[in-house]
């Protein structure tokens, strides 16, 4: 098993974003803002979000959307559809 990668996230002019980390480990990536973790990308692409803290604050939400790769209207629509899953992550 392999220790766990941590690299803060970083913003649209290159420069780190604090409090803002993605973290690599075995199992797959998971985004956190500041102490809670918000979503996990599993090695087979499969994502899911904190069920209470997805959707937390506008700086969580923007790095959300980075994370994914989709603005919070596709993040609902995937949820709905069951595209992704909403549990608890903390």
């Amino acid at each position: 098993m392999q220790a766990p990668t941590v690299m803060n996230m970083t913003s649209s002019s290159g420069n780190k974003v604090k409090n803002q980390f993605l973290i690599w480990t075995d199992k797959g990536q998971y985004f956190q803002s500041y102490q809670t973790v918000i979503a996990f990308r599993d090695n087979e692409g499969n994502v899911t979000l904190d069920r209470g803290r997805w959707d937390y604050s506008t700086t969580t939400g923007k790095y959300r959307n980075s994370f994914l790769g989709m603005n919070k209207a596709q993040t609902e629509k995937a949820i709905k559809a069951g595209d992704i899953k909403l549990e608890d992550l903390n």
